[in-house]
C-alpha cells in the first residue's frame, strides 16, 4: 500500500494521533420549563409538583385540625403550608448558634406564625376588629404589623384555622399566598386615593390583580417567591421589588406607570431595573401577569439560592426581558416612557397631613413595628370615636387613620399616643424596623424586636432631640427581611465574639445603604467595613457614638449616606 508523503495541515490529526471522539457536553440546565426542563431539580420543586400547594387547605380543614399537629404530613407541613400563611414557629430556648446545626424538626414548635395579607395595607374598621380578636383569641395577644403590609400572628395552632378562615373571609381578608413560592402581597402607597399630590389611584389595578390571580393555579408554582409594589407615590420600596409599578406622567399619553423588574435584597442583593415602558392604568394587571409568566416558564429552579427573579434579569437583561414580554406574553409592543419624577425628600406620611377633600389623615409610629391585639382593638375604638372607618399599614412598620376631620385631628394624635402609638414621634422611634427575630423566626440567630425596643429607647433617652432622619434596621439573619442593606444602619444579626472571648448575640454593620425615594439620592447598599460588628448589648452605644459623630461633623445639608461615603473609616467605628 502506498502512504502519501503529503505533510498534514497545522492542526489536523494524522492517522496515528487520531483522539477518540467526544461528544459536545451539554450546558447544564437551570430548570426553565420554558426549555424543556420539567423534572424537578431539588427538593421544593418535587413538593410542588406532587401536589400543587393550595390543595393543602383542604387537608388542614378535614384533617390535621381534627388530628392535631402530629399528624401533619412532613412535606405539607415545611412545605405547602407557607402557601396559606403558615411556618411553623421557633422553639422556645433554642440559641443562635444552633440554628445552622439542627433539623426543621429539632428547631420547629407545635404553633405557627400566621400572616394576613392585607394587600395595599388597607383595612376598615370591621377588618381591624377581627383582626383584633383572633389575636386576643387564638394568638396570645401578638398582631405584629410587617414591612411587607401584613398583619403576622404567633402561637397559631393548626386545629384553629377553620375558624381563623372564617372569621378573616367574613370580612374581605385572606391567608391565601401569604407565603410560599407565588405571588406574595401587593404593597401599595396607604395614602392611595386621598393623596393631595396623586394623580392617577391605583387601587383599581391591584384590586383587579388580587382578584384575577390570587389564588390561580396558573401562578402558584413559581421558582420562588414574587413581591409586587404598585402605587403612584414613591412611597414603597420600589426597587427592592420584583415587580414595581410607579407613577409617571407621559408627554403624550398622560398618567400611567413605569415598571421595573428584578429586584431583590437577601444574601445576594440587586436593585429593580428600568424595562423603559409607559403602561396606563388598565393595563397593569396584564403586563403584572407577563412578568408573573416569564418567571414561571424562565425562572431559574435547579438551585434555590438563584431562583429568585433577579438572576434572570441580571443574567438577560432589560431589552431582552422586555423584548420577551412583548413578543411572548402580551402579543404587542409597549410604549416607551419617562423616569419618574421623585419628590424633595422622602415621604413616610407619618404626622398629620390634609388630604384632597380637605380631611386629614394620620400617621402613627408603634416601636419596631410590635403590635398587639389588645392595642389594636384600642385603636379600632378611638378612630371609630373621631368619625373615621379607614385604617392603613405600611411598607415601614407603621399605620395610619384615614378621613380624620380637622376639628377631631388633635384629639386623635392624643388618644393615639395614650395606646403606645405616636404620631409625633422621635427620629429613632420613626427610622427603625425590625425582623421577627430569633424569638419566633427558625431562620434568625439574634434578637431583633426587644433589640429594637431597648435602641429606640436609649437614643431617645440621651438624643432626644436629634435632627435628622436616620433609619436603622435590625435583621436577625441574612436574608434583609428588614432590608438590611438599603438603610442608613443596617444591622445583619450574627454571632460575634464578646468581651469575655466567648460567642454571644451581635450584628455586622452596613452604613449608607438607601434607595432612590427622593430627588438627589442613589440608591444603593451599605458600606460594609472590614470587621466592623458589634455586640448587641453595646448596640446602643454605638449608634449613639455613631449619630453623635455625624452631628459634630456633618456639613450644612449633609445627609447621614453622604457623610458615611465621606469620612475616614474610624469615624464609623
Amino acid at each position: 500500500m502506498a502512504v502519501s508523503s503529503t505533510p498534514a495541515r497545522p492542526g489536523t490529526p494524522t492517522a496515528t494521533t487520531v483522539p477518540a471522539t467526544r461528544a459536545p457536553r451539554r450546558a447544564r440546565g437551570e430548570g426553565q420549563w420554558a426549555l424543556g426542563h420539567r423534572e424537578p431539580l431539588n427538593p421544593n420543586e418535587r413538593i410542588k409538583k406532587d401536589d400543587d400547594p393550595l390543595n393543602v387547605r383542604a387537608r388542614i380543614e378535614n384533617i390535621y385540625a381534627h388530628r392535631g399537629f402530629a399528624s401533619i404530613d412532613p412535606q405539607d407541613l415545611r412545605g405547602r403550608f407557607r402557601w396559606w400563611g403558615l411556618y411553623t414557629q421557633r422553639k422556645a430556648g433554642i440559641d443562635g448558634g444552633r440554628t445552622a446545626v439542627l433539623e426543621p424538626h429539632e428547631l420547629e414548635d407545635e404553633f405557627f406564625m400566621l400572616r394576613v395579607r392585607v394587600d395595599g395595607g388597607q383595612l376598615s374598621l370591621a377588618q381591624l376588629r377581627v383582626i383584633a380578636d383572633i389575636s386576643r383569641e387564638f394568638a396570645r395577644d401578638t398582631a405584629d404589623i410587617t414591612d411587607r403590609q401584613n398583619i403576622q400572628y404567633h402561637w397559631i395552632r393548626v386545629e384553629d384555622m377553620p375558624e381563623i378562615w372564617r372569621r378573616l373571609e367574613s370580612v374581605g381578608l385572606q391567608t391565601t399566598e401569604a407565603c410560599g413560592d407565588c405571588p406574595r402581597i401587593v404593597l401599595g402607597s396607604p395614602v392611595a386615593g386621598v393623596a393631595e399630590d396623586e394623580v392617577l389611584d391605583p387601587t383599581p389595578a391591584l384590586d383587579e390583580i388580587v382578584r384575577r390571580y390570587v389564588g390561580d393555579k396558573a401562578f402558584s408554582n413559581l421558582p420562588r417567591k414574587f413581591k409586587t409594589t404598585i402605587s403612584w407615590l414613591v412611597d414603597t420600596p420600589y426597587e427592592a421589588n420584583d415587580i414595581a409599578f410607579l407613577g409617571v406622567e407621559h408627554p403624550e399619553h398622560g398618567p400611567g406607570f413605569d415598571v421595573w423588574v428584578g429586584g431583590g435584597l437577601s444574601t445576594n442583593p440587586m436593585l429593580a431595573k428600568r424595562l423603559g415602558v409607559w403602561v396606563p392604568l388598565a393595563e397593569v394587571p396584564d403586563v403584572w401577569a407577563g412578568v408573573v409568566g416569564i418567571f414561571r416558564d424562565y425562572g431559574y429552579r435547579r438551585l434555590r439560592n438563584r431562583a429568585r427573579l433577579k438572576f434572570l434579569v441580571a443574567d438577560w437583561g432589560v431589552e431582552k426581558f422586555r423584548e420577551v414580554l412583548e413578543k411572548e406574553y402580551l402579543g404587542r409592543t409597549l410604549l416607551d416612557g419617562p423616569a419618574p419624577q421623585l419628590p424633595d425628600k422622602p415621604v413616610d406620611h407619618i404626622g398629620v397631613h390634609r388630604q384632597r377633600d380637605g380631611r386629614n389623615y394620620v400617621g402613627a409610629a408603634p416601636v419596631v413595628g410590635r403590635v398587639s391585639g389588645g392595642q389594636l382593638a384600642k385603636l379600632a375604638d378611638v378612630v371609630e370615636a373621631h368619625g373615621s372607618d379607614r385604617v392603613r399599614l405600611t411598607p415601614y412598620q407603621k399605620l395610619l387613620v384615614l378621613d380624620v376631620p380637622p376639628a377631631r385631628t388633635e384629639s386623635l394624635v392624643d388618644e393615639l399616643r395614650g395606646i403606645g402609638l405616636e404620631a409625633r414621634p422621635s427620629a429613632w422611634r420613626r427610622g427603625t424596623m425590625a425582623c421577627t427575630g430569633i424569638e419566633f423566626c427558625k431562620l434568625a440567630i439574634v434578637e431583633t424586636k426587644a433589640r429594637g425596643e431597648e435602641l429606640v429607647a436609649r437614643l431617645e433617652e440621651r438624643l432626644r432631640d436629634f435632627d435628622a432622619d436616620i433609619s436603622i434596621h435590625l435583621n436577625g439573619c441574612p436574608n434583609a427581611c428588614a432590608r438590611t442593606q438599603v438603610a442608613d444602619i443596617g444591622l445583619k444579626g450574627q454571632l460575634v465574639v464578646g468581651p469575655d472571648g466567648r460567642q454571644v448575640e451581635g450584628f455586622q454593620v452596613h452604613l449608607g445603604g438607601g434607595l432612590g425615594m427622593a430627588q438627589g439620592q442613589t440608591a444603593g447598599f451599605g458600606r460594609k467595613l472590614r470587621g466592623l460588628k458589634t455586640t448587641a448589648d453595646e448596640l446602643p452605644e454605638y449608634v449613639e457614638r455613631l449619630a453623635r459623630r455625624y452631628l459634630a461633623g456633618r456639613t450644612e445639608g449633609e445627609t447621614f449616606a453622604n457623610w458615611v461615603i465621606r469620612v475616614d473609616e474610624e469615624e464609623l467605628r
